[in-house]
């Protein structure tokens, strides 16, 4: 295959396992709770990535002391933050709301971009589909026409999983800044190894670590397969086109979360992953001219 036909399927492959994710972690709380669902995940993430390693890089760790210091960020304000959070959240929220507030990445890469980096102006395209996104996250937040109009705008939840896609967003933008050369399993691992390390030796202090459920193994694993296939395609493709196909995430989580979980999607969530499709293509209209 040619490097877009990679990207893409590379993409496209992060997007299932990644609807996944949130399934696996509901099923594994019927018997587990957040924290130590996030531990076991973690581990189970960074040794998916060292066997991709030692398979495809020789099992070469190496990195620069300039590259650590980026990964260490990544690994607090990504996983021990922004993951922890919507892994908190998804026991208070269906499966539909966490996964579509979560791809609503663009909006903050963009905004990040141009108020704190300054390196792109806002086009009319921006503002047209940060508008866009905005009200998808709304129509799927208040699920039905009677709970937006008396303006119920959502959980807790949703603001926690909305926290944590900020947090998600600066991440990426430093990884496509300073790591894109290096190997997608050694990003991974010490993404997750650092924040391993510091969750067993929290709940090494507090309680103890319980496997208590295969899914937790799980959530670990496709996380992990989704997160390096992720960082392969968006060495190959272009950033709009990664956005543009994310969203395939949202489609396949409300279908897995219908037959697995039972969970409904109503009239007005439906037709908020369409507006937020929509609004993902016009910031890629002005990304595509950058990449």
């Amino acid at each position: 295959m040619n490097t877009k036909t990679t990207g893409v399927a590379a993409i496209i492959g992060a997007s299932l396992m990644w609807a996944f994710e949130p399934i696996f972690a509901k099923l594994a709380y019927e018997s587990s709770d957040y924290l130590q669902t996030s531990a076991i995940r973690a581990i189970g993430v960074a040794v998916t990535a060292l066997v991709y390693v030692v398979l495809t890089n020789k099992g070469n760790l190496k990195v620069t002391r300039k590259q650590l210091s980026v990964l260490v960020y990544i690994a607090l304000a990504g996983t021990m933050v922004a993951d922890l959070l919507y892994l908190f959240a998804l026991e208070k929220i269906p499966v539909i709301n966490a996964v579509l507030i979560g791809h609503m990445q663009p909006i903050f890469v963009v905004l990040i971009g141009y108020f704190l980096l300054r390196e792109d102006k806002l086009t009319g395209y921006d503002y047209v589909g940060i508008c866009i996104m905005i009200s998808a996250g709304l129509l799927v937040t208040t699920k039905t026409p009677a709970n937006l109009t008396a303006m119920k705008l959502g959980a807790a939840g949703d603001l926690l999983v909305l926290l944590a896609t900020v947090a998600w967003a600066t991440t990426g933008i430093a990884m496509r800044k300073y790591l894109r050369q290096l190997n997608a399993g050694v990003v991974t691992f010490y993404r997750f190894s650092i924040a391993s390390i510091i969750f067993v030796t929290y709940l090494l202090l507090t309680s103890t670590i319980i496997l208590s459920s295969i899914y937790q193994i799980l959530v670990g694993v496709t996380v992990g397969v989704g997160t390096i296939l992720y960082y392969e395609g968006l060495k190959r493709i272009k950033a709009a086109q990664v956005s543009a196909l994310e969203l395939s995430t949202p489609l396949f989580a409300a279908l897995l979360s219908f037959l697995i979980l039972q969970e409904l999607v109503t009239i007005m969530q439906i037709f908020g992953i369409v507006l937020l499709i929509v609004g993902v293509y016009f910031l890629s209209r002005k990304e595509e001219a950058y990449f």
